[in-house]
């Protein structure tokens, strides 16, 4: 048993009760074919009861064993308490329904009577039993969640290492060149440079989209200086969507993707409308009569599908070229 929290969701705890009905239910009907005395109502009620009590004790004493105990002292002792947790909650359940069953003076209490504790303890081995195996039930599946997540962010880094700015080569060159020119405006492009690449190196996979449509703007501004300033973007943005996650370098990636493909040595309107829920990305360039993702686009389209944020879609509409990233909820 590995020494890690036993993280159980509310999902987890309603199987968890259900089961334990159902186990009460099956507990009454051997009652009720091993002794004619036993069948009765009131032996279905004091079954389901006490295996319903049971998972309600093992609920709240896991909660306090994980929130107030186990944070606090030394791992070498999990497995003592988590033994005492589940002895208890086995215990402890039996004999309030069998305190319970009493006061009301139901016909099973009274033929359980002479062994109550040894039923008692002998229920509070099974729970910690039960307890045992749902115990690397979940960490079973706690690690299989955890490869899962380290797969992804494998992958991702993978799709985002394609990303890196293959812009910076001709930056650089159209920088080389505003040195002798004009000197402010490379200054000027330097800096635009170092803060995107800053935001570029950012860890995160997911950003904000006020954030990602920031990169977008100064990527272009770098991109005018070899475009003579002939890219105009506009950027309309729902104040509701700023703080939208989104994948870093999703929106840059289209924007570049129009400069490559609609350019035609002329001014390229490049208009980004993030409203709805919804990002379209539109250019009044060349017009292509059919898309085929190539690795950007494919890559975008995986990085969305990984992160479950969206998916994308293309549209020719009124002599314009429009991707639409469309994102949940």
């Amino acid at each position: 048993m590995d020494k890690i929290e036993l993280k159980i969701s509310r999902n987890d705890w309603l199987y968890i009760l259900l089961i334990g009905a159902l186990f009460g239910f099956f507990i009454a009907l051997v009652f009720y074919f091993l002794n004619p005395f036993l069948q009765t109502l009131s032996t279905l009620i004091f079954s389901v009861g006490t295996s319903v009590m049971i998972a309600l004790f093992a609920s709240l004493l896991i909660t306090i064993s994980n929130n107030y105990i186990l944070p606090r002292i030394n791992p070498n002792f999990w497995y003592f308490i988590s033994f005492l947790f589940s002895f208890s909650s086995g215990m402890l359940g039996f004999l309030l329904s069998y305190m319970i069953g009493n006061w009301f003076a139901l016909p099973i209490t009274n033929l359980i009577t002479p062994w109550w504790l040894g039923m008692g303890i002998t229920l509070g081995f099974l729970t910690f039993l039960i307890g045992l195996i749902l115990h690397q039930f979940i960490s079973m599946k706690y690690k299989h969640e955890v490869v899962k997540n380290q797969t992804v962010q494998s992958r991702l880094k993978a799709l985002e290492n394609e990303l890196n700015p293959h812009f910076l080569f001709n930056a650089l060159n159209s920088m080389s060149e505003l040195v002798y020119l004009d000197q402010k405006k490379a200054e000027s492009a330097i800096l635009n440079l170092s803060n995107f690449l800053r935001n570029a190196i950012n860890k995160e996979s997911l950003i904000p989209l006020s954030l990602e449509l920031e990169m977008v703007s100064t990527y272009v501004q770098i991109e005018n200086i070899r475009f003579d300033n002939k890219i105009e973007l506009k950027i309309e943005l729902e104040e509701a969507l700023k703080e939208k996650l989104v994948p870093k370098f999703s929106i840059q990636l289209l924007v570049e993707n129009a400069i490559k493909h609609g350019y035609e040595q002329k001014a390229l309107k490049i208009d980004i409308n993030a409203s709805n829920n919804t990002i379209v990305v539109s250019n009044n360039g060349k017009i292509s009569p059919k898309i085929v993702y190539g690795t950007g686009l494919s890559n975008l389209q995986d990085r969305l599908k990984l992160l479950e944020v969206g998916h994308l879609e293309y549209a020719n509409e009124k002599e314009l070229t429009e991707f639409k990233i469309h994102l949940g909820e």
